[in-house]
């Protein structure tokens, strides 16, 4: 272990696709120093493109646990709460505009691990102290993944509407929101989530001072 003391605190944040877990994620590790914080996400492990399942018309469905090299993702995950570091080529979802670079995560205090799949996974779950779950309403979120899949994706308004329909809609009824039960917080993402954000930061920050300054990089 890289802390005398105690391994790093481990957070678990999913939710449905584009309920704003990554606009969340990006105020919280804001908040903190970036030695304090490191963040590794399920999308850098996807299998490769040619192991993703099609649908009946041929459409890669990226919204299956099976598309997850989950126990790469959990090796990852417990080699940083060992205090090392890890090393993961950047995944593109096979866009050409994007060059995959090299992603390093860093141990750090707290790790934030992030994925529609990250309780759905025991081998992951069971690493996690504290789970979250971000919620949003269904035209919200479909809003979102629009404007996220034409911008990182290259994916028409067309495509984004069969994947939703035919892909997204029915992983989250069956994968993702009977584990919301399971979660510690729920930060409700129509609008604004500052006072769920508060109080997981105040939170946090008391884990922090738990841990007396004796964790190094």
């Amino acid at each position: 272990m890289t802390s005398a003391d105690k391994p790093p605190y481990i957070i678990g944040i999913t939710g449905g696709s584009a309920s704003g877990k990554t606009f969340f994620m990006k105020s919280l590790i804001e908040s903190f120093d970036t030695d304090e914080i490191t963040r590794i996400s399920q999308d850098n492990y996807y299998r490769p493109i040619h192991e993703i399942p099609r649908d009946e018309n041929g459409i890669e469905n990226f919204d299956l646990p099976e598309t997850i090299d989950h126990h790469l993702f959990a090796e990852h995950i417990a080699v940083l709460r060992a205090g090392r570091e890890v090393h993961q080529k950047e995944y593109t979802f096979n866009n050409p505009n994007i060059v995959p670079e090299t992603l390093i995560f860093k141990p750090r205090p707290i790790i934030i691990v992030e994925g529609i799949f990250v309780f759905y996974f025991p081998e992951i779950a069971r690493l996690i102290d504290l789970k979250i779950f971000v919620d949003a309403k269904e035209h919200v979120k479909i809003k979102r993944r629009i404007i996220r899949d034409n911008n990182e994706r290259g994916y028409d308004l067309d495509d984004v509407l069969y994947r939703w329909e035919n892909h997204v809609a029915p992983t989250y009824d069956k994968f993702i929101q009977p584990l919301k039960s399971e979660a510690d917080i729920i930060i409700n993402n129509n609008r604004r989530f500052e006072t769920g954000l508060e109080v997981l930061v105040g939170f946090l920050r008391g884990k922090l001072n738990e841990q007396n300054g004796n964790f190094h990089n």
